[in-house]
């Protein structure tokens, strides 16, 4: 009797072994450096980071949205210099080419296009490193593992009780 009991569990063991089945699902390997190498590129190179990130539809994006505002930058400047010559032709006695305008406006002018300037070129910089963050970030974003073991679902369902509706929300994890 002791003998049957003994083969039993010993074959019970053997089949619990082979029931276990080994994961099929192949992980791929974190880069940890991937990040940082995103966001070196765009430094280097704005847009080089969204191509190494394989997002080549931001790169238009990023050439739009820098070379906008360095289109703004230069033109005030041009405008601001134009003004500020006129300016410094009058005092010195010389005719300008805005004899229309009285001093207080010129100077006016010269104040206006200066902001102007200053604030495109604050805005060329922020985007270059709103560049630079879109790229590390989508590389982050990238390593982030999504798997269909996870769902999120509404539910909407009846009580038992009162037979109202409920609302609720189920959280599924699939082993």
């Amino acid at each position: 009797m002791f003998f049957l009991v003994g083969n039993y569990s010993a074959f019970s063991q053997e089949i619990a072994d082979a029931i276990i089945a080994k994961d099929t699902i192949k992980r791929e390997e974190i880069n940890p450096l991937a990040p940082s190498k995103a966001a070196f590129y765009s430094a280097v190179l704005p847009g080089l980071g969204q191509a190494y990130n394989k997002k080549y539809w931001k790169i238009p994006i990023v050439y739009g949205a820098i070379g906008t505002s360095l289109y703004f930058y230069i033109s005030n400047n041009k405008k601001y210099h134009k003004y500020r010559d006129a300016y410094k032709q009058r005092l010195a006695g010389e005719k300008d080419e805005f004899g229309y305008l009285d001093d207080n406006r010129l100077i006016q002018a010269q104040r206006f296009y200066q902001r102007n300037r200053d604030l495109s070129l604050l805005v060329t910089v922020g985007f270059y490193i709103l560049n630079i963050v879109d790229a590390n970030v989508d590389a982050h974003l990238l390593q982030f593992n999504v798997s269909d073991k996870l769902s999120f679902q509404p539910d909407i369902y009846q009580n038992d009780i009162n037979y109202k509706t409920n609302v609720g929300l189920t959280l599924n994890y699939k082993f």
